[in-house]
């Protein structure tokens, strides 16, 4: 009855197809019958099912007089079980979840747009863009090493301007950067391959530095540095800094350098080996031409000028002062320094020029105290009122571990414009 009707509702102008003839007597039907009105073959009434599910969700659509017979089959769908009547297999239902879909479309769209904003970012200040990464490289043949640094918001001072802290940690790290750039960087702090073969490293021994000017949060400064010899068993390195944009110079240092067994921890000699690993890259200029060699006093006491002592006691080096030949680095001795300056200069002066003479390593233990001694007899070409300071940085118990002679400028003197070219 049921296969009748769907017929009729796909072929309604066709007759109904003859039904099987019963076998169980007038008016019987077999036990199972297909959607055509014959009886299903045995071992096949799971695919009868499946095909009489697919029929009867098809009769359900067309309607025939007035939507009696159609009621009839969606009544007989209804109660079918739902195993064996599937969903069947459309076009619709064989395409992705649209939810999930619009989703990856979503994260895909925003994606791009971040990059595109990162790609599009332009700053105001072109020279930001200046050596962004500060990798540095090597120019004028070979022999001079260039990297550029853009100052910090946390490498600034009271006054808005670099501290002379970070110019020195500056001209440290591009002496490094140089002899790793060469290639002749080992396992030490900036000592070559036949230097830690022998367990050797180098350590300043004398330094002095010329500030024209400080630069500001947000500036970019260019820093160049080359080696040359000094005497036998020596080597020097000079630097010169220059504002990147306009090329005024920032700063002039010049410096000597000694090795020192990390064992014993004396000073020794440069082997054959490594002066030949380092001497083609030796460049004679001088970045200062007069440079300050006036002896250094043990404690300075000069009569005839107004002298002013000044002592800061009980300095001890952290764990972070130490570098990796375990002693407190050379810049940290600057700070420990200036402790002892007065209030009042740092105030209404800033530092013009450095002068240091280390004497010895300080250790881990170490306690120290800080020496200076204000000179003011000095004035400079305006009349205004310059100073000079001798410094003295000692263990407690006695022996000398820096000594230093500052000169100081009142803050907002305008220094001599100079500007040097970046090619030499």
């Amino acid at each position: 009855m049921a296969g009748s009707i769907a017929a009729s509702a796909f072929l309604p102008g066709s007759p109904a197809p003859a039904t099987a003839a019963p076998k169980n007597g007038l008016a019987e039907r077999p036990d199972s019958l297909d959607v055509r009105g014959v009886a299903a073959r045995p071992g096949s009434s799971s695919s009868a099912a499946v095909r009489a599910g697919k029929t009867r969700a098809h009769a359900a659509i067309p309607k025939v007089n007035g939507g009696g017979k159609s009621a009839l089959v969606d009544a007989e769908h209804e109660t079918m079980p739902s195993s064996s009547s599937p969903a069947p297999r459309t076009f619709y239902n064989q395409l992705p979840d649209w939810s999930m879909l619009l989703a990856a479309i979503t994260t895909i769209f925003l994606a791009a747009e971040k990059q595109w904003t990162l790609l599009d970012w332009k700053p105001k200040r072109p020279d930001m863009l200046t050596d962004t990464f500060g990798f540095g490289r090597i120019i004028h043949d070979g022999l001079m090493f260039r990297q550029n640094f853009s100052i910090r918001s946390y490498e600034i001072g009271a006054d808005r301007t670099a501290s002379i802290e970070t110019l020195m940690n500056h001209l440290q790290e591009t002496a490094l950067n140089h002899v790793k750039s060469a290639g002749l960087l080992g396992d030490g702090f900036g000592s070559t391959p036949e230097m830690s073969k022998r367990n050797l490293f180098w350590v300043v021994s004398q330094m002095q530095a010329i500030v024209e000017r400080y630069p500001c949060w947000g500036d970019t400064v260019e820093v160049d540095t080359w080696v040359g010899a000094h005497g036998k068993n020596g080597m020097r390195r000079d630097w010169h800094i220059r504002d990147s944009i306009t090329g005024h110079t920032i700063l002039k240092a010049t410096s000597k350098w000694v090795m020192m067994h990390k064992l014993t921890r004396r000073l020794a000699r440069i082997p054959d080996e490594v002066r030949t690993e380092i001497e083609p890259y030796f460049f004679e200029h001088a970045s200062i031409v007069d440079e300050d060699n006036r002896k250094l006093p043990k404690l300075p006491d000069i009569e005839g000028a107004t002298v002013a002592k000044y002592v800061r006691t009980g300095l001890t080096p952290r764990w972070a002062d130490l570098d990796i030949n375990q002693h407190v680095n050379n810049v940290k001795y600057i700070g420990w320094i200036l402790e002892s300056a007065p209030i009042s200069i740092l105030e209404k002066h800033e530092l013009a020029s450095i002068v240091l003479d280390y004497k010895r390593e300080c250790g881990r233990d170490s306690v120290l105290q800080s020496h200076t001694t204000v000179y003011t007899d000095c004035n400079n070409e305006s009349g205004q009122t310059t100073l000079h300071c001798e410094h003295l940085l000692s263990l407690e118990s006695g022996p000398t571990i820096v000594k230093a002679r500052t000169m100081w400028r009142p803050k907002g003197t305008k220094p001599q414009e100079r500007i040097v070219p970046s090619s030499w």
